[in-house]
This record gives structure tokens, C-alpha cells and sequence, in this order.
């Protein structure tokens, strides 16, 4: 017989690729991991990793089994959520910066009063983390976003679920009268850093209206974001969750088409129909829908 413990480790060298980015995930240390994965090895009777070059790979033995343990981990999960006696586990969400600020907070409050004995643990991550660690088991839940045209990767085994629709605004510093888009060309702007789907689709949108923005600052914190455009030093692009509940204290704009990112949440198959998991989304849609638009 597998040990699942054994197996785990084997589907997180799958996903992640090298014992030590398995150890850190895990808290073990390398030397528990390479044990651990030898001894999987006795188990299965085949050679599960080979050298490659300085480092070490998934033999095809090592793939089949990697597969069947991911499918283990899935049972293993739904036969805990079958048992109604089990004691309930910590339900572990992922949220990107702007849900974290917001709508984190305002769900956790609800289910106080719902489910007063439920353990909600939370880790702010860019979008991107979170999906990936929702498939390695580190999340149950992930708060994301995807920019209109910048569809995110379907992970195998994940659902994704639409909770809301945020619109993006074009941002200026404050007593500024709004201004269309193509009349801010020889502005600074601050966005969000290289490769993220937020700046790819913010430079697309520039483009559109015929120049290269003057991107002078990068940060990943829209805070960041919103004190340089109050501070008169930048103009921006930001989606309304940023504002929270308080009015803008900037000057908003539209943006050609009145653009929209749309916020879902993503969940492991294999938990969907966990009760304390479905009370967390619940919350977190309820919060989402009672958040105010803001006023500049």
C-alpha cells in the first residue's frame, strides 16, 4: 500500500519541480523530502526520479504514479467532507490585494454571525500564486480577477465561479477635471509591474488610443497606485474595489467601452461541496455585491 503522506510530496514535486521548492512548501526539510520520496520508491518497485543533469526529474513510472496520487489526494478529500461527524478544518482562502482590503474583511464579519465556529485562515497573493497553489493543496479557496481579453489559465481539477463585475476607471489626482484617455499621452503613469495581466491590459488600452504610455513607476500595491495620483505625481487605471467603502478622493473618469475586470472565485472540484467552503464563498459574493461604488 501507498502512503498518502508519500504520495503527496510526489505530486508536489510534480507541480513545483524540485525537492527544495517541495520542502519550503511543505515545511520539511530537503533531506525528509528526498527520504521520503526513496522510500515511495521501495514502495512502487519502479524508479520514480532520474538525473537531470544537476537536478532530477519524473521518470514515465514517476508521471503515471504522479497522476494516480493527485487522484488520491481528490478521494481523500471527499471522503473526509462525506464523514458529516468530522470535526470541521480550517477553511484556507488566497486573495488578491484589492479583495483582502475589502471584501475579506465584510465576509469574515458575516460569518461571525453565521458560522461563529468556523476558522477562516487568509494569505494576500497575486492571482496568479493562488491558482496555482489552490491545485498544490495549499488554498481551499482563491479570490482572483481576470482583465477583459486576459482569460486566466483553467488549472486541471479547479472550478472557477463568477462573483461580480468590478469597473476599471481611469485616475487622476485630485481637482483635475476628467479627461478622455487619448489626451493623457504626455502624462506619467504608474501601473502594475511587466508580465502582469493588469499591466498587459492597461498598455493595450493606451495603445488603442494611439500612443506608448510613460510608464514611471511600477508598483504591485495599488496603494501605492492611488498616494502617487493623489500626490499629483502619476495618472492611472485602478478598478473600483480600491476605493473600499470611502469615496474617491480623486478625480475618475471613464474609459473608452466603460471596461470591467471580472472577480471569481476558484475551488478544487474535489471540495465544492463542502459545506464550510460554500459559506465562505457565499460570504464572499454577499460582500461583493453590498460594495459600494465609488464617488469622486
Amino acid at each position: 500500500m501507498f502512503e498518502l503522506r508519500r504520495l503527496r510530496l510526489l505530486h508536489e514535486f510534480a507541480l513545483r519541480g524540485t525537492v527544495a521548492e517541495v520542502a519550503r512548501s511543505l515545511s520539511y526539510s530537503p533531506s525528509t523530502v528526498s527520504q521520503q520520496l526513496a522510500l515511495l520508491e521501495r514502495e512502487a518497485g519502479v524508479t520514480l526520479l532520474e538525473p537531470d543533469g544537476r537536478r532530477i526529474r519524473l521518470t514515465a513510472e514517476g508521471r503515471v504514479l504522479a497522476a494516480h496520487a493527485a487522484r488520491a489526494l481528490e478521494l481523500d478529500e471527499q471522503a473526509r467532507q462525506a464523514l458529516a461527524h468530522a470535526p470541521a478544518e480550517a477553511v484556507r482562502i488566497s486573495a488578491m490585494p484589492t479583495a483582502a482590503e475589502t471584501i475579506v474583511p465584510a465576509a469574515l464579519t458575516a460569518l461571525a454571525l453565521t458560522h461563529p465556529h468556523l476558522r477562516v485562515e487568509m494569505t494576500e497573493a497575486p492571482p496568479e500564486e493562488g491558482l496555482f497553489e489552490l491545485t498544490a493543496r495549499r488554498f481551499d479557496l482563491v479570490i482572483a480577477e481576470q482583465y477583459p481579453g486576459h482569460t486566466r489559465e483553467r488549472h486541471s481539477g479547479n472550478v472557477h465561479e463568477l462573483i461580480g463585475q468590478d469597473p476599471i476607471r481611469l485616475v487622476l489626482p485630485p481637482g483635475e477635471r476628467a479627461a478622455s484617455l487619448d489626451r493623457l499621452r504626455d502624462r506619467a503613469w504608474i501601473m502594475e509591474p511587466t508580465g502582469s495581466a493588469a499591466r498587459q491590459w492597461a498598455v493595450q488600452q493606451c495603445r488603442a488610443a494611439g500612443f506608448e504610455p510613460d510608464v514611471r513607476f511600477e508598483a504591485a500595491d495599488l496603494t501605492a497606485h492611488v498616494r502617487l495620483i493623489e500626490a499629483g505625481h502619476a495618472v492611472g487605471m485602478l478598478p473600483d474595489l480600491i476605493w473600499g467603502d470611502t469615496a474617491a478622493r480623486v478625480t475618475l473618469a471613464e474609459l473608452p467601452g466603460s471596461p470591467v475586470r471580472e472577480v471569481f472565485t476558484a475551488v478544487r472540484e474535489s471540495a465544492r461541496g463542502s459545506e464550510a467552503i460554500g459559506a465562505v464563498r457565499g460570504a464572499l459574493a454577499e460582500a461583493f455585491a453590498q460594495h459600494r461604488r465609488p464617488r469622486a
